[in-house]
């Protein structure tokens, strides 16, 4: 069968999959529908094929981005007779999706309320059996991996537009120059991110990409531009996930909260002053008790003269020392039923502060003290347990002023839909760091009188690592052009949700791969790691994102039939 036709089966395959999977959603819609309407309450009773489908929804969509992104190679080589690598790779995972979606629902078809009669016909049939043997095979995929190290360090084509290219090639060489040799210092001890890195990203606009030019941003003012943003991101999180990698996020999301919630003043005011890192910015969302739950949040601000008062604890402030103001989400109106609708965004100005630790005090008597918390990893940044006693707030600084108050939560989406994207991308750029080091060591060790590199299971890894990496790129490059038309909202926590969980597979294997010199601090792929374990828990966590966000959304709008 040739690569064309390969691929066309593959695209056939994976629909077939996609019509299983939303048979399932089409099945928990029926269990959980009461007297006619959609309960929330009754899918908690089945959140494990809720999760099951979730994942799946998500890696069949990242294996239809791949067959594109390898149609669209093909289309631009033409005149290239062989199988593209990119080609490959995108079948491979094609196979490797259908049949992780087939082990998922056949092994629990109760669960999904899934007939034998369409398993039979699609998942479990005879053309689809034999397409996942043929493309899993161990000779395949060692095949593949041979492939790979011929060109080490490869994982696709990225295929961007020429201004695209340009902006990576500058903040590759910039990762590889500036931010690496400082990244093993800053991870083992524990340092604030330098100056040495700060002052040349802001020169180059980094913290001005999700800020229109009009407000002196680098986005254009008719359109966003996620996917500027997304190359950005992936090549500093090659250098350092903590050391530069996540300083766009920050920014990114509190542009996002003020350009959907914040007056004409207050975006006149603060984005300029943002695109230029004069403050620093941090946000303020999670509470020790609430964590992704975010209606529950129970910081209190009670009106004042003139303002506001906020009193209680927020938790995990990325950079909230560092930081010169804070984007808060306090609850406004005390009644608790009234959950998201009680919730109010403010713009908190504190002084910035370099250490473990700060504290503030104001000419009124209000404070705001914070201390980091200690992690195993993800550090540069790090994250602060923020305390309110009685802080005063200004008016002025309610994002939205007056009509903003209640309306906190519809502002803090807008800015976490950006936040998720991009943790794909830091995803990315963390994976590819961990599988250069991985094949270029891999070829240098020798044991048992052979590179590490010329045995088959090393060939399988490395066949695996580059596939996942490929396709994870390539969609969320298709979900920020999906962003970039105002659309792609689902997808966005789709690729959130898989391209995390990935980066911490591939980095525990390039881990392995460096045997017990990659168990030591002073290897990379050690931090790799550490780093990569952070990328499944903020942002949405997996299991939040999974039941909370994606099933229940692709439940509650299923059409119930009987399947």
């Amino acid at each position: 069968m040739s690569i064309s036709e390969n691929l066309s089966l593959a695209t056939e395959l994976l629909e077939e999959a996609q019509t299983v999977v939303d048979a399932g959603y089409r099945y928990l819609n029926e269990q959980c529908g009461t007297d006619g309407k959609f309960s929330s309450k009754r899918l908690d009773d089945h959140q494990l094929a809720c999760y099951e489908l979730a994942y799946a929804s998500a890696e069949l969509t990242a294996a239809k981005s791949g067959l594109d992104y390898a149609a669209k190679v093909r289309q631009q080589q033409a005149d290239y007779s062989g199988a593209l690598l990119e080609e490959a790779c995108a079948l491979v995972f094609s196979a490797e999706a259908v049949n992780n979606t087939r082990t998922r629902l056949s092994t629990r078809r109760q669960d999904f309320g899934t007939s034998t009669k369409l398993l039979d016909e699609t998942l479990l049939s005879e053309r689809t059996d034999q397409f996942c043997r043929m493309q899993l095979s161990a000779d395949n995929l060692s095949q593949l991996g041979k492939r790979c190290l011929e060109r080490p360090g490869f994982t696709g084509a990225y295929n961007l537009p020429d201004d695209k290219e340009m902006i990576r090639d500058t903040f590759h060489q910039f990762a590889y120059d500036v931010v690496k040799p400082l990244a093993e210092e800053i991870h083992t001890k524990d340092l604030i991110i330098p100056d040495e890195i700060l002052n040349p990203l802001t020169e180059l606009g980094v913290f001005g990409l999700s800020i229109p030019q009009k407000y002196g941003g680098l986005q254009p003012d008719d359109r966003e531009d996620n996917l500027g943003m997304i190359v950005v991101t992936e090549e500093l999180s090659r250098g350092s996930l903590g050391g530069a990698g996540s300083l766009i996020t920050r920014p990114e999301i509190m542009a996002r909260s003020l350009l959907k919630g914040g007056t004409d003043a207050q975006k006149s005011y603060w984005l300029p002053k943002l695109a230029v890192a004069e403050p620093l910015c941090a946000i303020a969302v999670t509470e020790p008790n609430y964590g992704s739950d975010v209606a529950q949040m129970r910081l209190k601000a009670t009106k004042c003269d003139g303002g506001w008062l906020l009193s209680g604890e927020k938790t995990w402030c990325t950079f909230a020392g560092k930081a010169g103001v804070l984007l808060t989400l306090a609850r406004t109106d005390p009644d608790l039923s009234k959950g998201h609708r009680g919730l109010t965004q403010f713009i908190v100005e504190k002084p910035s502060d370099n250490g473990h630790e700060f504290s503030h005090t104001q000419a009124e008597g209000g404070t705001i003290s914070g201390k980091a918390i200690p992690t195993i990893g993800y550090r540069g940044m790090h994250s602060y347990n923020v305390f309110f006693d009685n802080y005063f707030v200004p008016d002025s600084h309610v994002v939205g002023e007056a009509d903003g108050v209640g309306k906190g939560f519809y502002s803090t989406m807008a800015g976490f839909a950006g936040g998720r994207i991009q943790t794909a991308a830091r995803a990315s750029g963390v994976m590819q760091a961990a599988y250069e080091q991985a094949v270029t060591y891999a070829q240098e060790r020798v044991v048992f009188g052979s590179p590490i590199a010329d045995y088959q299971l090393t060939l399988v890894k490395i066949a695996k690592m580059a596939t996942l990496i490929m396709v994870c790129r390539q969609f969320t490059y298709a979900v920020a052009r999906l962003m970039d038309e105002k659309a792609g909202q689902m997808e966005a926590s789709l690729v959130k949700l898989f391209a995390c969980k990935s980066s911490e597979w591939i980095c525990r294997e390039a881990m392995q791969i460096h045997g017990g010199m990659g168990y030591a601090e002073e290897s990379a792929v050690s931090r790799y790691f550490i780093d990569a374990r952070v990328l499944s828990i903020f942002e949405g966590a997996e299991e939040t994102l999974a039941l909370k966000v994606i099933s229940k959304a692709l439940v509650e709008q299923a059409v119930s039939t009987n399947c």
